[in-house]
């Protein structure tokens, strides 16, 4: 299995050693023009704080998605779980690394890289693993590693041996699933995917409401199909992005999305409340489906849906 043991930003440690991870976390890059194909999906990221503490490894999670954003849609997605408590406390962390690298003035619209991680894991300072013994001062962001053998294999076999003896004391936070034989042949696991990135990659995918085409973010929510709570997904072809107050009618069944991609209210929305107007003058649109099959709800969770959900 491939590890990336990537350069850490400390603050971006330590603020989620106090607070926890118990959703998606943004792993952000300060400059958004490059891609990322170190990982594939489930493949582990390991943090590994700098130089002046050590190189020491202290925590890890797991690759899910990656994505280029304005650090304000950033923030609108995932909030503290950029690893900030603000997003002025965030910008002034891009702002010093995007300095570096000989860039102006540094907004809120300025473009980060999005390196999406679920089911991390925050060591203790007690608990910090010694670093890779064969780091080179020169690497900037990060190196793989082949977790079967070297010093891949002596890092991740501690990371998940730190993690087994320390759980309990850990913050909350997703626990990750590990499958290992005695911790020598690591397997890919498949991470819990969580609320922030499932959001995330809705705005990413619809970039607007799917019925009205409202482009305003903060209004965006990312809208199960089939309830979570009912054992939905957290995967883009279990979901809708909605606007705030459509996305309420539809978690209580008032509106729904046929198998078709049709807006339907139900009759409910008026018997209950006298009104529903508004709603009632999108009834029968088509809504906006992104162009690829694959990213498309499935129809068998929009059946769901529309029989078990929807106030016929």
């Amino acid at each position: 299995m491939r590890a990336l043991i990537a350069n850490t930003d400390i603050d971006w440690y330590r603020h989620f050693r106090a607070v926890g991870a118990d959703d998606d976390i943004n792993f952000w890059k300060p400059m958004g023009d490059a891609g990322f194909k170190a990982l594939s999906f489930g493949q582990p990221l390991i943090f590994k704080a700098k130089k002046a503490f050590g190189n020491a490894i202290i925590g890890f999670g797991y690759f899910t998605q990656f994505h280029t954003a304005s650090m304000k849609d950033a923030w609108n997605a995932f909030g503290p779980a950029n690893g900030a408590p603000t997003l002025p406390d965030m910008l002034v962390r891009v702002k010093k690394y995007a300095e570096r690298k000989g860039i102006g003035t540094i907004t809120e619209r300025h473009t980060i890289g999005c390196i999406i991680l679920s089911s991390s894991v925050f060591f203790a300072e007690e608990d910090w693993i010694h670093g890779p013994a064969d780091w080179a001062d020169s690497i900037v962001t990060g190196k793989t590693y082949d977790t079967t053998v070297g010093e891949g294999k002596r890092i991740w076999d501690a990371c998940v041996a730190t993690y087994m003896r320390t759980a309990r004391k850990m913050p909350t936070y997703v626990a990750p699933e590990i499958s290992v034989d005695r911790y020598g042949n690591p397997v890919l696991v498949k991470p819990r995917l969580g609320q922030n990135g499932f959001r995330f990659r809705l705005i990413d995918t619809y970039g607007q409401c799917a019925v009205t085409q409202e482009h305003s973010i903060p209004v965006l929510d990312a809208a199960h199909i089939i309830p979570y709570s009912a054992g939905g997904s957290h995967d883009i072809s279990n979901g809708l992005l909605l606007r705030a107050d459509i996305h309420r009618l539809y978690d209580d069944g008032y509106v729904t999305v046929t198998p078709d991609h049709t807006f339907k209210v139900s009759d409910a929305l008026h018997e209950d409340f006298s009104n529903g107007k508004h709603y009632y003058g999108m009834q029968g649109t088509k809504i906006w489906m992104p162009a690829s099959p694959e990213l498309q709800p499935k129809r068998e969770n929009l059946e769901y849906h529309y029989a078990s959900i929807f106030k016929a």
